[in-house]
């Protein structure tokens, strides 16, 4: 993967990343759908968490959560396999 591509992933990801963080401080506390802090910018698809949860994965800032089969080889590992999540780390 070239350094332009990984660069533009990464942004992807940092936009959900930022939208999700506006989600949990609106929830205050209670579970809801976190979107997917994948790579593709099309993807819409949601991962109920509650706000402990995610508080957990938020703990590191290289984690993110994603829906399984959204994560990118070469870009970052698996930490975590939930039945329908993942917690995947940056390189």
């Amino acid at each position: 993967m070239d350094d332009l591509t990984r660069k533009r992933l990464e942004h992807n990801e940092a936009v959900f990343r930022a939208i999700n963080e506006e989600i949990d401080e609106a929830r205050n506390g209670h579970a809801h759908e976190y979107l997917c802090e994948c790579a593709d910018t099309s993807c819409s698809e949601t991962i109920r968490l509650s706000h402990e949860e995610y508080r957990t994965v938020r703990g590191d800032p290289k984690r993110f959560v994603l829906v399984p089969g959204h994560e990118v080889a070469g870009l970052e590992d698996v930490v975590r396999r939930e039945a329908d999540h993942l917690v995947v780390e940056k390189h």
